[in-house]
């Protein structure tokens, strides 16, 4: 474990450097995030009080959703990993003592926990100070906050286990942006990064819920702003163990495969 502790250390000192870009991003992400809360408060101001989460829960879950946006991105910043696989370098990972697969998962999930750390308390601190109803809401309790936790940490190792499966990916095909652009749709939209899932209908809600999607962001988040409660909150931390688990194990097994039928520069 010390050589992927080692690697996880070294990018995430690596990416610390990159504060303008943070700065920027942070900006970005508080004005639509502003934007996102007016236009939620207008809708439940002139509906009919049957939406799933109160309006209070929608604007916590829309600020923590945004403050944990790189934490919960399965396509962000691992161009090196697409740049080695396009340049045949990928030899030179190959004669490496460690395993490919978690050399990469390591790296990746420090790309994703390093960006959010220099965002989270910029936009935790502005999330709070804002006035009401627009403030986000802490958790009831402490419960409540350690469950929320430990759901971020399985959501991002889902996250980087689908992350890997793309990355496996590359090796069989040309074009690096058809895959990334198809991979954020999907994952976006299913994970509840544009939608909160609980506003899906029924029929569709209820397929959505059996994916690996909703063991991403969807699930800390609605146990953040109170969704989901007792019981359920401890079945779908179990739903998550479960598909990381899968696709951990599926990610391993396709690694395998296929580096026993990689070619580099034609030999």
């Amino acid at each position: 474990m010390n050589m992927y502790i080692s690697v996880f250390r070294i990018r995430f000192i690596n990416n610390l450097q990159y504060r303008a870009v943070s700065f920027g991003a942070i900006l970005t992400r508080f004005l639509w995030v502003l934007m996102e809360v007016l236009a939620y408060s207008a809708l439940y101001h002139t509906g009919n009080n049957t939406f799933p989460m109160k309006l209070s829960q929608t604007i916590s879950y829309i600020w923590m959703q945004q403050t944990l946006i790189v934490l919960f991105a399965v396509v962000f910043s691992d161009g090196e990993i697409y740049s080695t696989i396009e340049s045949g370098s990928i030899a030179y990972e190959l004669v490496r003592p460690m395993n490919l697969y978690g050399r990469w998962f390591c790296e990746s999930a420090a790309n994703r926990i390093t960006f959010t750390i220099l965002n989270c308390l910029p936009s935790l601190l502005l999330a709070l100070i804002m006035p009401k109803p627009y403030r986000m809401c802490m958790p009831l309790g402490m419960a409540q906050f350690l469950l929320f936790l430990l759901s971020t940490v399985l959501a991002l190792c889902v996250v980087v286990s689908f992350a890997m499966l793309m990355y496996i990916s590359m090796f069989y095909i040309l074009s690096q942006r058809g895959i990334k652009i198809i991979v954020t749709a999907f994952t976006s939209f299913l994970s509840g990064g544009i939608i909160p899932l609980p506003f899906f209908p029924a029929p569709i809600l209820a397929i959505v819920k059996l994916l690996p999607f909703a063991a991403m962001q969807n699930m800390p988040l609605i146990i953040y702003s109170g969704t989901v409660k007792g019981t359920a909150t401890l079945k779908g931390v179990a739903f998550q163990l479960f598909w990381l688990v899968v696709l951990f194990v599926i990610g391993q097994f396709i690694m395998r495969r296929t580096l026993k039928k990689v070619i580099v520069q034609g030999g």
